[in-house]
C-alpha cells in the first residue's frame, strides 16, 4: 500500500509519521478511466509549531525562512504529477524533506571585501590599453597628399 514511513530530512533529523497529515483528492489531467474515480492527488501537511522533534531554534528558523507557510505554521506540499497515489505520496515526502533541508540550512558566511591585487589591476589596464590601440589603428586618417 502507501508508504507509512517517517520523514528522513537528514540522518540526525527524522520526523515521525504521527506528525504528518495526509489528504487525498482527485487529480486533474489525464487518467483515462480512472480520472474521476481515484483520488491520486496527495497533500502532505506538517504543523511546524506542533512538531515533536524540532527544537525551538529550528522551528523559528523554518517559520522565518519557508515561503510556503504563508503566515501559518503549517507546511503543505501537494503532489499530483503521477497517476499513482503511491508515487505521489513518495514524491510529496521527497518535496517535504527538500523544503525542510533548505529551511534549516545555515546562513552562508558573509563575503569579506578585498581589493584587487596590483598584478590583476596592471593586467586589466594592459588589456584596456591594447583594445584602445586596436580601435585607434582601425580609424581612417586623412592622407596628406603633396
Amino acid at each position: 500500500m502507501a508508504p507509512n514511513l517517517d520523514l528522513v530530512v537528514h540522518p540526525r533529523l527524522v520526523i515521525p509519521a504521527a506528525d504528518l497529515q495526509w489528504s487525498f483528492s482527485r487529480s486533474a489531467g489525464p487518467g483515462g478511466q480512472n480520472v474521476n474515480k481515484l483520488e491520486t492527488a496527495v497533500e502532505l501537511s506538517l504543523d511546524i509549531a506542533a512538531c515533536t522533534v524540532l527544537g525551538p531554534f529550528q522551528k523559528q528558523r523554518l517559520q522565518s525562512r519557508l515561503t510556503q507557510l504563508r503566515g501559518s505554521s503549517v507546511l503543505r506540499i501537494r503532489a499530483s504529477e503521477h497517476r499513482s497515489q503511491y508515487k505521489n505520496r513518495c514524491l510529496a515526502l521527497e518535496k517535504m524533506a527538500e523544503a525542510l533541508r533548505d529551511g534549516l540550512e545555515p546562513d552562508p558566511k558573509p563575503r569579506r571585501a578585498t581589493k584587487p591585487s596590483k598584478a590583476s589591476t596592471r593586467k586589466r589596464l594592459e588589456g584596456k590599453k591594447f583594445r584602445g590601440d586596436v580601435k585607434r589603428n582601425r580609424q581612417q586618417r586623412p592622407r596628406l597628399e603633396d
